[in-house]
């Protein structure tokens, strides 16, 4: 649960499902206990009485009841995620249930880095360059139509991850609306695509994203 800094100040920690009770007794514990709990379907936050609070961002929502006690039991039951991930030179898409890789393909392609050189060498670098990260993400969609696709019905959730602009103009392909429209928000960020990343990934989705900002 390693920490990062994040957009408006505070720290974000990715708590797996079955820490998180835990993790909100011992936050009660540092900080003088809970005084106020709040949320939405989307959120649950809890203010200590020394000011700090910790919002938990709800995964696979909407929650009924923004407590902590149904956010726990919402987080802790079983389900089935179709993954992508998909950067400029490789993607690894599978279906996990509870964490566990059930069906997955990983391909990887070389996509050329920048060239220092100038005129038209640079020029067909990029027009290569540009051919090479097209061709990469038309075998990506290629698998996620494949193996995705025909298993939608029986997943719970979509969760993406990688680069975004990669993911932005996969989304492009109109055979993969049904999946996009189901995807959560949250996007991972993860290291290149392989069958480990992927393994990684599973695990990692499940989790719950909680902020910490200091009173």
């Amino acid at each position: 649960m390693k920490p990062r800094e994040v957009a408006g100040g505070g720290r974000a920690v990715e708590v797996p499902p079955e820490r998180l009770a835990g993790f909100f007794a011992r936050f009660a514990e540092r900080h003088g206990g809970i005084t106020a709990t709040a949320g939405t379907a989307h959120e649950v936050r809890v203010t200590a009485a020394d000011g700090t609070s910790a919002t938990a961002t709800v995964p696979f929502g909407p929650l009924e009841e923004p407590s902590l006690d149904t956010l726990v039991a919402h987080a802790l039951a079983p389900r089935r995620i179709a993954l992508v991930l998909v950067r400029k030179g490789g993607h690894s898409v599978g279906i996990a249930r509870d964490g566990r890789i059930e069906v997955s393909r990983t391909d990887r392609h070389l996509v050329q880095g920048r060239s220092a050189a100038g005129g038209w060498s640079q020029q067909r670098f990029a027009r290569r360059r540009a051919g090479q990260a097209r061709h990469a993400l038309q075998d990506a969609a290629k698998d996620v139509f494949e193996v995705l696709l025909p298993r939608l019905s029986e997943v719970d959730a979509v969760v993406l991850a990688g680069d975004r602009r990669a993911l932005d103009e996969l989304r492009e392909d109109r055979r993969l609306a049904p999946l996009f429209s189901r995807a959560e928000p949250r996007v991972l960020d993860v290291g290149e695509p392989s069958r480990a990343v992927l393994e990684e990934a599973a695990v990692r989705a499940l989790s719950v994203q909680v902020t910490l900002r200091d009173g």
